[in-house]
């Protein structure tokens, strides 16, 4: 699996860029197609990817929804996008799913918060209550709003006993607001905190794959997202198979 925030395909590779390259969160001029090239073929190498900042079709992709683009790219026979935030039809983003195994559903809810703007996206793989469920969600940046969030996603993912919660934490998984999420369903802190952002000097481990513990982790590391702001995360994962059945 891979969970990558793909900053629109934009590029930032010093703090500096937020400034000095602002154009490029409002306008399609910039290398993203070649970005979004790199991104599927990273993408490519894995099952299920999870995606943040995806646009889905705007003045600043150049109208391109690049969830479908990077699900072509990769070679992924499904995908699916939960447009989030819009700004007039200059800029928008939205979370992806894409995966070369058929979801048997998939849902969209927004999220809670003092700005709206934020959702969790939902695959779920296999029947009954051992199927596998892949949640996919970018959250905000304050603490009480994340609180309020992880409330709402804890509600959605219950005790599924084969979970996985991927995306842009902005938080440390130790933070107070994340305890309730542990309390509240299966999912477990990770064993190992893999900073990711910024990409381009990475000190805080705030982009995250949660499991539940019928889901073992066999390798988790931190991967180039083009030039985005943050890293991605690609992780092996042994699933059992009657969760996929």
């Amino acid at each position: 699996m891979l969970s990558a925030n793909i900053q629109a395909g934009s590029s930032t590779r010093g703090y500096q860029d937020y400034v000095t390259r602002s154009w490029s969160h409002v306008l399609p001029a910039g290398n993203k197609r070649g970005a979004l090239d790199t991104i599927a073929e990273l993408a490519g190498r894995h099952d299920i990817v999870g995606l943040q900042e995806s646009d889905p079709g705007s003045l600043r992709s150049g109208f391109t929804n690049q969830t479908h683009y990077l699900a072509q790219r990769g070679g992924f026979a499904y995908w699916s996008h939960q447009p989030n935030r819009r700004m007039g039809g200059v800029a928008s983003s939205a979370n992806g799913l894409l995966s070369k195994l058929e979801p048997k559903r998939v849902e969209e809810h927004s999220l809670p918060g003092r700005v709206k703007g934020r959702g969790v996206l939902i695959g779920t793989f296999g029947n009954g209550d051992d199927a596998l469920t892949v949640a996919v969600a970018h959250l905000s940046l304050g603490s009480g709003s994340r609180k309020s969030q992880l409330d709402f996603i804890a509600e959605l993912l219950g005790d599924h006993p084969h979970a996985v919660l991927m995306g842009d934490f902005n938080c440390d998984p130790d933070q107070p607001e994340m305890q309730g999420l542990y309390r509240n369903t299966r999912l477990q802190p990770p064993a190992d905190c893999v900073p990711t952002f910024p990409s381009w000097r990475p000190q805080r481990a705030i982009d995250h794959v949660l499991v539940t513990p019928a889901l073992a982790i066999a390798t988790m590391q931190a991967m180039p997202a083009a030039h985005s702001d943050h890293l991605a995360l690609s992780v092996e994962l042994d699933v059992p198979e009657h969760a996929l059945g």
